[in-house]
């Protein structure tokens, strides 16, 4: 069976102290300007009936990815699990990937080639999981094989209600909001 990751994020338990950020960061030896990965606040309704949902945001490792297809070089690709990846040494920085993508996941890094979210396959292939994940105070965020029925994000996705963003893109997005 082939595997495809996905990570659920629940928006109920989220309280945006940004521990996920910081995990990524320190695993990924981001430089000061670099995010792969950020909180996002937002507020709904009219005065004083408002609410707020808070959101640990990432690369959605879509299954129609159009920064795959943008790319003139074959830098972005899509490696095991179906993980949306940038090979660092085919990229040239020419922004075409960050054009396509609907999420605003990718940016330049400092060293001149684009980088993003790799759902830490480096460490999933070793059996742990992605540093945010098991950074995350709160439980927030789950990681796992969508393809495996018994997995802890496939049963989340299963029993609970959840978005994606922007769903009309049909780029089949493999984060799920749950709500």
């Amino acid at each position: 069976m082939k595997k495809r990751y996905a990570m659920a994020m629940d928006t109920r338990r989220c309280v945006g102290c940004n521990a996920c950020v910081i995990a990524c960061k320190t695993e990924n030896a981001l430089h000061t300007g670099g995010f792969r990965d950020w909180i996002v606040q937002e507020v709904s309704g009219t005065f004083p009936s408002l609410q707020m949902e808070i959101r640990s945001e990432r690369c959605n490792h879509c299954s129609d990815a159009p920064c795959v297809g943008a790319c003139p070089t074959g830098a972005s690709h899509v490696a095991e699990g179906g993980v949306v990846m940038v090979n660092k040494q085919k990229c040239t920085g020419c922004k075409a990937c960050i054009a396509s993508c609907a999420y605003g996941a990718r940016y330049v890094h400092e060293d001149g080639f684009v980088d993003k979210c790799t759902f830490c396959l480096h460490r999933v292939q070793k059996g742990k999981q992605p540093a945010c994940v098991e950074t995350c105070p709160t439980r927030s965020l789950t990681f796992g094989d969508l393809a495996d029925p018994e997995s802890p994000v496939t049963r989340l996705v299963r029993t609970r209600r959840f978005k994606v963003l922007q769903p009309e893109t049909g780029n089949e997005p493999n984060l799920y909001f749950l709500s």
